[in-house]
């Protein structure tokens, strides 16, 4: 007999504990710290997918006579700094070490941007084939990055709401929930515009103009 009303009493608690923790958003914030990670990887995802296609850019502009040196330094140094970076799902929940990863991802963005600019003047690489495949690939991977940083923030938004909502912020406190860091105004105009990529007429180069 107390056998069997203990058994009762502790399905019951069991009970009780499941409406109250689902009552006070328990059930959500799993939902939703989940949908948090899986959008960050794709973040990450995409930024590696960047990274890996560097190299090859890079490998064909060097064949180019004459390439501005500094300008292709500073792509290859920004990468090394972006990739240093240990990239980890745990990113998201230290704001400094996000916000430096960030910001070198930002840095190289800033780079590729100013190689590709510098590139128009050069005919002989917009008439390379294989360099305008990598242009190619380089903006559909930019896209894909805009994307996932827009669901990325979208899905933290919607997090921090949680946390920072009665009643669910005295669920988040006990359960150790807290505010992840999102992309500022600032850093997504840096980075969320992809780098122009254009098929027109090359201008002429500088040093044949002036001859």
């Amino acid at each position: 007999m107390i056998g069997a009303l203990t058994r009762q009493l502790t399905a019951a608690l069991l009970l009780a504990a499941t409406l109250l923790l689902g009552g006070c958003g328990y059930n959500d914030f799993q939902r939703l710290d989940e949908s948090v990670k899986a959008s960050w990887g794709e973040v990450l995802n995409q930024y590696q997918r960047r990274a890996d296609l560097i190299p090859n850019i890079v490998n064909t502009v060097k064949g180019e006579a004459n390439f501005e040196q500094e300008t292709l330094t500073k792509v290859i140094e920004a990468r090394a700094r972006a990739t240093s970076i240990q990239a980890t799902p745990e990113l998201i929940n230290n704001p400094e070490a996000f916000n430096k990863f960030q910001a070198a991802q930002g840095e190289l963005s800033g780079a590729l941007s100013r190689l590709l600019v510098t590139v128009e003047q050069y005919p002989n690489l917009k008439a390379n084939q294989g360099f305008q495949d990598l242009r190619v690939q380089l903006e559909g991977t930019e896209n894909r990055i805009t994307v996932a940083r827009n669901r990325y923030i979208q899905t933290v938004a919607d997090y921090n709401v949680m946390v920072r909502s009665v009643p669910t912020n005295f669920t988040a406190m006990v359960f150790g929930y807290r505010v992840k860091p999102s992309f500022t105004v600032q850093n997504e105009a840096a980075i969320s515009t992809p780098p122009a990529v254009s098929f027109d007429k090359p201008a002429a180069p500088a040093a044949a103009a002036s001859k």
